[in-house]
């Protein structure tokens, strides 16, 4: 665990939680699309009630379990006092790259999309391979950009048929401060999966964070990468909803952890503000990693000598890897 990093993590939630209170969602989304993925519960349920207050004209909550999805999506109209075409339930499991292309395929068809808030994640003590890579990996990295790089032609044909600039929004965590880099070689071509696949070497209690700075690395070079097209722009962003109140460790047992919750942790209701800022931010927040709202800086591993290393062979095997899932979808860049 890098100490000057994770000082700075701890502080910086600390501080955010105690004396930092989000600014509540103000916008108009009339007429837009909107997918946010992991919204039966939580901060994505939460995220999706204010994007409904917002106007948005279609919501489509994507969800593993299509009766929760339902439920959810009963309880959203209802406080929302929203017509019953405003939301739609599709079935989409993060686990399972098939899920993932024919979610994809069926969002190809919509009339138009203008943003994705992919939510999905999961926090686990367990070790288990799902797809080809551990569980953890598979759902917060591989299957979450995958579904990003499916759905970019069809953020780009709503850009240019609409005149509206698309958005993606990856939720990420101050956790992502803690992570440890450890195993990790950059120098060793085509490594990184490999030691992320190792039960043996890997520490399943710091996989969470290890995930996230995952996730910061891959929105940085994904936006740079986008960036370069002259297809039209979709911004990227990976913000920090800070610690609340959720149901993301559902997996794990750390007493510690459901302590702090109940004396630190913000509401789900205004960590949900974060991850709608995300989506209604300009262009100003692409690439970037947000914190209250604001751009910030990511822990220094991101930026140091062996972190910029570690970015480009990861982000380089993580193409190489969704292109051998679904040949073509790296033909965006």
């Amino acid at each position: 665990m890098p100490l000057l990093s994770s000082l700075e993590g701890i502080s910086s939630t600390v501080f955010s939680n105690t004396f930092i209170e989000l600014p509540y969602p103000e916008g108009d989304l009339s007429g837009q699309t909107i997918i946010v993925t992991g919204s039966n519960q939580g901060l994505g349920l939460e995220a999706s009630r204010h994007l409904l207050r917002l106007g948005v004209e279609k919501l489509i909550m994507a969800v593993r379990d299509l009766k929760k999805g339902e439920a959810a999506r009963q309880e959203l109209l209802q406080s929302t006092s929203r017509d019953e075409s405003s939301v739609e339930v599709w079935l989409l499991d993060m686990d399972s790259y098939f899920s993932v292309k024919s979610f994809a395929s069926r969002a190809a068809a919509l009339p138009r999309l203008d943003a994705l808030l992919a939510n999905a994640g999961l926090a686990t003590n367990t070790f288990s391979i799902s797809e080809e890579d551990e569980k953890t990996i598979t759902v917060n990295v591989v299957s979450t950009f995958l579904l990003i790089l499916l759905l970019v032609p069809k953020l780009r044909e709503s850009a240019s048929k609409f005149n509206i600039t698309p958005r993606i929004t990856i939720p990420n965590s101050a956790l992502h401060y803690i992570a440890s880099l450890e195993h990790l070689d950059p120098q060793k071509e085509g490594s990184i999966f490999k030691s992320l696949n190792n039960k043996e070497a890997s520490n399943m209690a710091g996989r969470y964070p290890l995930s996230k700075i995952l996730v910061v690395f891959g929105v940085r070079a994904l936006a740079d990468q986008l960036a370069q097209s002259k297809a039209p722009l979709v911004i990227i962003n990976t913000p920090n909803p800070s610690f609340c109140k959720s149901q993301l460790a559902r997996e794990t047992d750390n007493v510690g952890l459901r302590v702090s919750e109940k004396l630190l942790a913000r509401s789900t209701e205004e960590g949900s503000r974060a991850l709608v800022h995300g989506i209604m931010a300009d262009e100003k927040s692409n690439g970037q990693y947000l914190t209250n709202c604001r751009v910030h800086s990511p822990s220094c591993i991101v930026t140091d000598k062996k972190g910029v290393l570690i970015q480009e062979a990861f982000f380089k095997e993580l193409v190489t890897k969704l292109e051998k899932i679904a040949t073509g979808v790296t033909s965006c860049f």
